[in-house]
């Protein structure tokens, strides 16, 4: 995630959420190799330009506050740190890399709030279980599948980004679009993620 971009503005926000799963089976860090969850979970709130959506900004603003003990409940389950365990970390890198590029549009407070309101509004797992979509070491799906049935439930289009093991394209990433005030969700426009001709698991 750490990416370089020459200005801070943005047009609009990536809202990205992650399957555990994937993100564990990839990861060096064993923590949670062992029982990883079984839902998405919040990445980010990524302020973006359509010049290159593949790099989110990265402005390293105001430092990152405490936030209340509240919020810090809510986050726990939305937003944890499924690699190494340290939510409070995550927190503060994905607001003092990404976050801080927002600062004209959301403070810090505002910014994990609206976060988490966007991870309540919809709940992945279960768009994609009323679809048959569930984990499985054995089916794959296209990519119109899992995209198709997320656009029924949201009424948008979301982007979905996978990653490799070996031979296999896995689900790791499943990106909502919201304007430049995140706040209207909009169709995300398509850029690079999963190959089309591959079957995508989903384990």
């Amino acid at each position: 995630l750490c990416f370089i971009m020459s200005t801070g503005s943005h047009v609009y926000f990536q809202f990205v959420q992650q399957w555990p799963p994937t993100t564990c089976r990839l990861s060096s860090k064993p923590r949670y190799k062992h029982r990883p969850l079984q839902n998405f979970t919040i990445h980010g709130l990524w302020p973006s330009n359509y010049s290159n959506p593949t790099k989110p900004s990265n402005c390293n603003g105001s430092q990152f506050k405490i936030l209340p003990p509240q919020l810090i409940s809510k986050l726990k389950i939305s937003w944890p740190d499924v690699e190494s365990g340290n939510d409070t970390r995550f927190w503060e890198g994905e607001w003092n890399k990404h976050g801080t590029c927002s600062e004209q549009t959301l403070n810090q407070l505002q910014y994990f709030e609206q976060s988490y309101s966007m991870w309540k509004s919809y709940n992945i797992t279960e768009i994609l279980k009323n679809a048959s979509i569930i984990p499985s070491a054995t089916q794959t799906w296209k990519y119109s599948d899992i995209v198709s049935a997320i656009k029924t439930a949201t009424k948008r289009t979301p982007l979905l980004r996978c990653k490799w093991d070996k031979n296999t394209q896995l689900l790791h990433e499943v990106v909502f679009c919201y304007g430049y005030n995140a706040i209207k969700q909009i169709d995300c426009n398509r850029t690079a993620g999963c190959k089309n001709n591959v079957g995508i698991s989903f384990q």
